[in-house]
């Protein structure tokens, strides 16, 4: 005969096995004690943990503050407790102690100064022998005027302020004024010369578009260079890959060349494509 068991009633008796068992404490005779604590792992399943910890009294000498506190009555979980705190609500922290040390802010600016003065050494004037950079001397300008009458074999004595400013004045048609070289264009009466060089923007420059990307500078250069003198070619690259843009830019040193150019090259079939040519202002 088959046995029956019997229903329950109860359908909140499954989960009373899921309940962990409270956590317990135990000390022996030798102070050693004894924690056993309950716990679910990664299966759901029970898993008991035993440590063994030997607890030791420490005695410290607090402020009468600090020892007044710690009788206060504790409120909350720990309401009703004794003193001290309970490790299963509480966490000990680390004292910190601060050492205050009374120092005045005039010791860190005497070391700062004395840490930018340089040790060991001391600022001479080259001018006037004095104790200052020769740039910042007082007397710079009337010895520049003195060097400059001195190389010119004049023998003026320098008896004030309105002689200083003739020998000034004297020496800015040489070729020092405030002991400064200053250039023949600049001086008194001098006309400005011409420069050999011309700025950049005054060639006549041509665009070169629809290029191969496997152009170069040099065969841009090539490919012009039978109009005229080039001042430069330069075919216009990424930043970042270096590789060509197929486009570029070709300056001439004579307007003429570069309108022949202009009208030879324009719709020119290089590297099989048909190159485009423009004014680069346009």
């Amino acid at each position: 005969m088959a046995s029956t068991k019997p229903l329950k009633t109860d359908w909140t008796a499954d989960d009373e096995g899921d309940e962990l068992p409270p956590t317990t404490e135990t000390t022996d005779a030798d102070g050693i004690t004894t924690i056993i604590s309950w716990k679910f792992d990664e299966h759901d399943r029970k898993v008991k943990t035993t440590r063994r910890v030997r607890r030791k009294m420490q005695t410290q000498l607090v402020s009468h503050t600090v020892a007044e506190r710690k009788h206060w009555a504790k409120f909350g979980l720990d309401k009703g407790k004794g003193s001290g705190p309970d490790r299963n609500t509480t966490i000990i922290g680390e004292n910190i102690h601060f050492k205050v040390s009374a120092t005045s802010r005039a010791e860190p600016e005497a070391e700062q100064s004395a840490a930018k003065a340089p040790a060991g050494k001391a600022f001479v004037c080259r001018l006037c022998k004095g104790g200052h950079f020769t740039a910042k001397c007082p007397y710079r300008e009337q010895l520049a005027a003195i060097d400059s009458v001195g190389a010119d074999g004049g023998e003026e004595e320098m008896d004030g302020p309105s002689n200083v400013g003739a020998l000034a004045a004297k020496g800015a048609g040489g070729s020092t004024v405030g002991g400064r070289y200053v250039p023949p264009g600049q001086r008194a009466g001098g006309a400005t010369g011409e420069t050999m060089f011309r700025p950049r923007d005054e060639f006549p420059t041509l665009r070169v578009t629809s290029l191969s990307v496997d152009a170069e500078d040099e065969d841009l250069r090539d490919l012009f260079a039978r109009f005229g003198r080039v001042v430069r070619a330069n075919v216009v690259r990424d930043r970042d890959t270096r590789e060509s843009k197929g486009f570029g830019f070709v300056s001439f040193e004579s307007r003429k060349d570069a309108e022949a150019a202009l009208s030879k090259m324009n719709g020119f079939g290089y590297d099989s494509l048909i190159l485009s040519v423009s004014w680069s202002r346009e």
